[in-house]
């Protein structure tokens, strides 16, 4: 296979293992609970880390870096993986993907804010519509076996997004002078820190809830999703365009809408993938030329 298909390959990995999370996740903490699931995925990534944990340590730094670094930890995977863990306990893996696609275009909010960037109108029509989208998709459900609360859910996943964005924004500071596995590595050592408190859930929970599906899917949060996802973006990113690879992110609410039917047996009402259409329109309004170049190079650190 000529090499220039390698880096399509590796964006098109990376965003079939975020999408495919959404499920994993949901199966996940039904089972053990929010905080034990993330302590595990933490875990798990550390385990395949171990081996080159040294050749990550920071040698490009500045003394004052801690004041983004911990910002940025505390975000992700801190705060993002705590909200949608508990996210997905009130709402539908599929509800769930769908806000997911706001997170470009929260981008675009914050660089206007904090970093002065300049936004297009077409970028900013593009998150109001999305937006009115994710409060259609929620208000258009019921409570149901796979979305019990789905408006708290969809809240909690929406404010997981807004972590991820915050990330996105400070990484993008951080990333001129730090490799970005080094990152990876600092966050995932923080969140097995943070997340410690998920060792009690594993104990009261017992061994009886461990099923192959169960272990099946926690070990492919912490390899495929945490560590294998961002491995294969950074290699997309380090060969393609920013702006070519971040378009693809725009497919993992689509896989986790897929995914969700066909794993999880969940469904959504006809006025739900109406909402999911808004959503999807206004992403692609965002994404329409605008303007946006700079703004999908912020986009595109998500692999970092």
């Amino acid at each position: 296979m000529h090499t220039k298909f390698l880096p399509y390959l590796a964006v098109l990995g990376a965003v079939a293992f975020w999408g495919g999370s959404f499920a994993a996740m949901k199966l996940a903490v039904s089972a053990v609970g929010p905080w034990s699931v993330m302590w595990l995925r933490m875990l798990v990534a550390l385990a395949v880390l171990a081996p080159v944990l040294k050749r990550l340590a920071p040698t490009q730094g500045r003394p004052g870096d801690w004041r983004l670094l911990a910002p940025m930890a505390l975000c992700m995977p801190c705060g993002y993986f705590l909200l949608e863990s508990y996210a997905l306990t009130f709402t539908s893996s599929a509800q769930a993907g769908v806000v997911s696609a706001t997170v470009p275009l929260l981008v675009a909010a914050g660089a206007r804010l904090f970093l002065g960037e300049r936004v297009s109108t077409g970028a900013m029509a593009g998150l109001t519509l999305s937006l009115l989208g994710v409060a259609w998709l929620t208000l258009a459900g019921s409570a149901n076996e796979h979305a019990p609360a789905p408006l708290l859910g969809n809240l909690l996943e929406l404010g997981a997004m807004i972590c991820a964005a915050a990330y996105m924004l400070i990484a993008k500071q951080l990333s001129s002078r730090y490799n970005p596995w080094t990152l990876t590595a600092l966050q995932t050592l923080v969140g097995a820190v943070f997340f410690v408190p998920g060792t009690w859930g594993l104990w009261t929970n017992g061994l009886e809830v461990w099923t192959p599906q169960l272990a099946l899917s926690v070990a492919f949060l912490g390899a495929c999703v945490t560590l294998g996802a961002f491995g294969l973006y950074n290699y997309a990113i380090s060969r393609l365009e920013a702006s070519r690879a971040s378009a693809f992110i725009n497919l993992v609410p689509v896989i986790a809408v897929l995914l969700g039917w066909l794993w999880l047996d969940e469904a959504m009402s006809f006025g739900q993938w109406l909402a999911a259409g808004l959503v999807f329109a206004g992403v692609g309004l965002s994404q329409g030329g605008l303007g946006l170049g700079r703004l999908r190079r912020l986009a595109a650190v998500r692999g970092a």
